[in-house]
This record gives C-alpha cells, structure tokens and sequence, in this order.
C-alpha cells in the first residue's frame, strides 16, 4: 500500500502561484511515476503533469507547459508541483497519484494505483 498526502492548495489571484506537495509513504518502492491530476466540478480527472521518480522525465497537458513544473527531491521522499501565471480554468481539486508506468502520451487515471485525497485550488478573478 501507497498513502499519498497532498497540501499547498489554496485561493490565489489570477496570475499568482501557488505550490502543491506530495509525500508518498509505505511500498513507496513500487512508485515508478508520481503524477498530479485535477477535477473540476462537473468534469472529468485529467493529467496535469507526471515525473518518474528516477530518471526525472516529465510529462505536462499542453494547457500547462510553460506556466507549471512538477519536481522530485528523492531526498525528502516529495513530489512537488510549483503553478505559475494561475488562471481561471486552472480552479479544481488537485490530486496526486503513484503508478507503476510512464507513458508520452494518452495519460489517464487507470494509470494510477494510489491516489491522495485532494487539495483544492481557487483562482479568484
């Protein structure tokens, strides 16, 4: 078993940024990729960015790049997920999520075997 605890979500201004955490714990050796998803209500969960946890590749939606960047600091057993230029759209629940795969494409939830239990981002206007 994999416990994932999320924290850093919060309300922030349009254009701010906000930097969200993740601490895996227990068969954190099964973890081949950590990755971050977000719902908002109404909608599906889709991929934000996913980063395996040894060579560092990085996977991000386009409606990200250049605006988050998702990071592992192995050290503190952390994944982090620093949002820049925050919008409107970018206001939804954020998970965090340890698989076992790494794709470049076609990302989904069913990728994902142990999920945290959500932090929300607010982008007020």
């Amino acid at each position: 078993q994999v416990q994932l605890v999320e924290s850093g979500g919060g309300l922030v201004q349009a254009g701010g940024s906000l930097r969200l955490s993740c601490a895996p714990s227990g068969r954190t050796f099964s973890i081949y990729t950590m990755g971050w998803f977000r719902q908002a209500p109404g909608k599906e969960r889709d991929i934000v960015a996913a980063i395996t946890l040894t060579g560092g590749s990085t996977y991000y939606a386009d409606s990200v790049k250049g605006r988050f960047t998702i990071s592992r600091d192995n050290a503190k057993n952390t994944v982090y997920l620093q949002m820049n230029s925050l919008k409107s759209e970018d206001m939804a629940v954020y998970y965090c999520a340890a698989g076992s795969v790494y794709r470049t494409t076609g990302w989904g939830p069913k990728d994902f075997y142990s999920w945290g239990q959500g932090t929300q981002v607010t982008v007020s206007s």
